[in-house]
This record gives C-alpha cells, structure tokens and sequence, in this order.
C-alpha cells in the first residue's frame, strides 16, 4: 500500500489549491462516495470533489486547503487543515464581499488499491460565512 497521505497532500495541494483537476481521477476510485453534507448543486460521487473545487475557487480565486495535522491508519487517513481564502466572485448566490476567511476542517479518507473510495469531513461553515460579513451573530 502506498503511502496514503502522501496522496491526500496531493488532493490537498494539487487539487484543491491549485485547481489541478485531472489529478481526481488518478487519485479517486470510480466508485468513489462522498458522505459530507454538500452545498446546492454539488452532485455525490466522483464528482462531487470536481464541482466542490471548481465553486470554491470561482468564487475564491486564492483558496487554499493548508494540513496542520495528518495521520494514517491501516486504510484511513485522517487530517486537520486550516481552509482559507478571499471572496471575490458568486459564492451559493452571495455576491462577493472581498473578505477572507480561515477556518478548520477535518476529513476522513479511506482508500482501497491506493484510491479514495470514500470522504467524511466537516468544515466550519458557519465561522466561514461570519468571517466573510454574511452571517454569524448580529455585530
């Protein structure tokens, strides 16, 4: 078995942060299933990470998934990241406010044959959307 945090860092850097796209499917099993709640318009499955990126990074052109911790066990690789960026275009029908935000995110990968075949993970949405002015208590 291949040193699977070596392939999350992939997906972390290659995909998410730089928006390198192909690398999905050399990373992802064709059965691949996401177990997250997803935002509108975000499809399960294999595609699912494709259209996650692609919203996130029209709508922050900076974003960036950072690993602050990551660890491997047997098939799972778990991992703590830092999940920032600047709002500067359409976000879920909220017109950019050009502020930036920084939260937490934890995932769960499990692979099989070196390919993620499932994800579980929580990100703190609701610090996102106060960060960026749009939500969150009243000021």
């Amino acid at each position: 078995m291949a040193d699977l945090k070596a392939r999350m860092e992939r997906l972390y850097e290659e995909v998410f942060s730089q928006g390198n796209l192909d690398v999905i499917d050399e990373l992802l099993a064709d059965d691949f299933v996401e177990h997250e709640e997803l935002p509108p318009g975000i499809p399960q499955g294999k595609g699912a990470p494709r259209a996650y990126t692609t919203m996130f990074r029209s709508a922050f052109p900076d974003f960036r998934m950072t690993v602050e911790e990551m660890l491997q066990d047997g098939n799972k690789v778990i991992s703590r990241v830092r999940v920032s960026g600047t709002h500067q275009g359409d976000f879920m029908g909220i017109p950019p406010t050009n502020n930036s935000f920084d939260v937490a995110a934890i995932d769960i990968i499990e692979f099989r044959d070196d390919k993620a075949i499932g994800h579980w993970g929580v990100m703190d949405m609701a610090g996102m959307m106060e960060q960026l002015g749009v939500g969150g208590p009243p000021g």
